[in-house]
């Protein structure tokens, strides 16, 4: 069910989030993303019927007439015409069409939740082939499928302008794959290609893995959530030892077992470009954390890795910190939704202390609970060089509201830290207020998904009048609610230099 419910909600997911935005819904979505596999059957019926009452559109125009003459006239000379769920049918398309064929301003176009037939496509394509001033097209969620596909890479082999091509949420397949890796052996242009969420498959991962050895134009390609599986990543695995452009890899949410990760250590030990490598929501291990750890000691130039939801435990995060103690080049680690106990946080800390290059790590959902962060309190005390740290949904209470309060009335590096979803209350919130009146490092704090009420807050209006370096704080979801004291929010607005996010 877990997995049925995250391809549906990816394919709502762009177009309910923009009807959504800046409302209590768009944080549930949030929390979707971050917890996927908590109550997720009860979330999709929530997720359908928030939006079962929006028409689904098609190529019958009479279901929701769309004046799309006047949307492209509204957007004047704006660089970006965007389209997405305003039900452009294949009829109306024309009329885009049309307006490309004539505007020489438009650079980005985004069609995305609209449903558009391979006719449809077609029609776009043809005009691209002429088109000498877009440079991004967004197609996620619009239904293409292996015909529409085929139009695409027949304007990718002489395209010239074309940078960025998205396909997320679609219906490509392997012989779709087949055309648009064929297509990639002659473009140079495209340099980034989102086809997460298709259908693509082992067998599609392969024509993939074949052009990317020659390929000298992609900078970043995202293949996330086409069930590669191990056989598949080997196919990828296998271009990065021959590939010379790619610099970022997303290939997260793909049933990458052990020896999926051994293929991917293996090419990370000769890869001289790649510097982002997407990983997580998989299922490596310890052991596929093994292979990776081994590549670190060899790899000189990956700097972000994200291993979330990989079922790492204590052995893996051994083997990963005595890789960070030699490793000089990887800045950003994530971990967040693992198997974390105290004895890997211990590892952790004795690699922080003794690496100078990590300044991004994420241990959000792993329940380390209060003790955790007394323990991180010496780390954090004496690093000179982490400046991100995520520690949300952990469990920390007030007592490690506490301990981080005493790290932050100290450290001076740290820039952002996200405590969400912590059950920290007022009480919490008063040390870290305190903290605030000495720290001058911190820039960002996120508390959101708390338990503050509207005592809490009005320690940290407080607090802020002092703190002349802080300019973001969240307090999104927590329990002061709509009759915060005027008082407490008078004093906000006194600090212009600070942006308070709330909502309930």
């Amino acid at each position: 069910m877990a997995g049925i419910f995250q391809k549906y909600f990816g394919q709502l997911k762009s177009k309910v989030k923009s009807i959504y935005a800046d409302s209590p819904f768009d944080c549930v979505l949030s929390l979707i993303e971050m917890k996927i596999g908590v109550a997720s059957e009860i979330i999709a019926l929530v997720v359908e019927s928030s939006t079962q009452q929006e028409p689904e559109y098609n190529n019958d125009s009479s279901n929701g007439e769309v004046n799309v003459e006047e949307l492209i006239a509204k957007n004047g000379d704006s660089p970006t015409l965007n389209l997405s769920a305003q039900g452009i049918t294949d009829q109306n398309l024309n009329i885009v069409v049309n307006a490309l064929g004539n505007n020489t301003t438009i650079k980005t176009l985004e069609l995305v939740s609209n449903s558009i037939s391979a006719a449809g496509i077609k029609l776009l394509a043809d005009a691209l082939k002429t088109n000498s001033t877009l440079t991004t097209l967004d197609l996620s969620n619009t239904g293409i499928t292996d015909e529409s596909a085929q139009h695409l890479a027949d304007v990718l082999r002489n395209n010239t302008t074309l940078s960025t091509l998205r396909l997320f949420s679609n219906s490509i397949g392997v012989q779709g794959a087949k055309h648009l890796a064929d297509s990639l052996r002659e473009n140079t242009t495209l340099t980034l290609i989102d086809l997460g969420l298709n259908q693509m498959g082992s067998e599609g991962s392969q024509y993939f893995g074949d052009a990317l050895r020659n390929n000298t134009g992609l900078k970043e390609f995202n293949i996330q959530a086409n069930e590669l599986g191990d056989d598949g990543t080997e196919h990828i695995a296998n271009a990065l030892q021959h590939n010379t452009t790619l610099t970022s890899l997303g290939i997260f949410c793909n049933q990458i077992g052990e020896k999926g990760a051994q293929h991917i250590g293996d090419a990370l030990k000769n890869n001289k470009t790649l510097t982002t490598l997407e990983l997580r929501d998989n299922t490596i291990g310890d052991k596929g954390t093994q292979h990776l750890a081994d590549a670190l000691q060899y790899n000189t130039t990956l700097t972000t890795l994200q291993l979330d939801t990989n079922g790492i435990g204590d052995e893996g995060i051994q083997y990963l910190t005595e890789a960070l103690q030699k490793n000089k080049t990887l800045t950003s680690l994530s971990l967040s939704s693992n198997k974390l106990g105290y004895e890997a946080l211990n590892l952790l800390i004795t690699a922080l202390e003794k690496n100078a290059a990590l300044t991004s790590i994420s241990l959000s959902s792993n329940e380390l609970g209060p003790e955790a962060c007394q323990h991180l309190v010496d780390a954090l005390g004496n690093n000179t060089t982490l400046t991100t740290l995520d520690l949300g949904w952990n469990r920390i209470g007030n007592d490690g509201a506490e301990y981080l309060a005493n790290v932050l009335s100290k450290n001076t590096t740290l820039n952002k830290l996200d405590l969400s979803y912590n059950s920290i209350g007022d009480e919490g919130v008063q040390h870290l207020a305190n903290a605030l009146r000495k720290n001058t490092g911190l820039k960002e704090l996120n508390l959101s998904g708390n338990r503050i009420n509207n005592v809490g807050v009005k320690h940290l209006a407080d607090a802020v009048q002092k703190n002349t370096t802080l300019t973001t704080l969240v307090l999104i979801s927590n329990s002061c609610g709509s009759e915060l004291d005027s008082s407490a929010m008078k004093l906000f607005q006194k600090n212009t230099a600070l942006e308070v996010k709330m909502s309930w």
